[in-house]
């Protein structure tokens, strides 16, 4: 007769960082309505290079991450750039 093993219960915590830290050290572009709504409901997001954070700080204090510089570049403009 076989048995069935039941874990114990615990709670998943996302990985909020690539852990190299570079990430840490930038501003990172993300959609601003997401941006302000992860800021009051602690929810991550994703910026553009990929990076999962909650946003917490002043971003014109960091320079702008490169990898999402780069990639917003390369985005065609939107309806308010035309």
């Amino acid at each position: 007769m076989s048995s069935t093993k039941i874990l114990p219960e615990s709670e998943v915590t996302p990985k909020l960082s690539h852990g190299d830290g570079d990430h840490e050290r930038f501003a990172h572009y993300a959609d601003r309505d997401k941006i302000t709504e992860s800021m009051v409901t602690g929810v991550p997001l994703r910026a553009l290079c990929g990076k999962v954070w909650v946003p917490s700080r002043d971003p014109k204090k960091y320079p702008v991450c490169p990898e999402c510089k780069e990639i917003y570049e390369g985005l065609p403009p939107g309806p308010d750039e035309q």
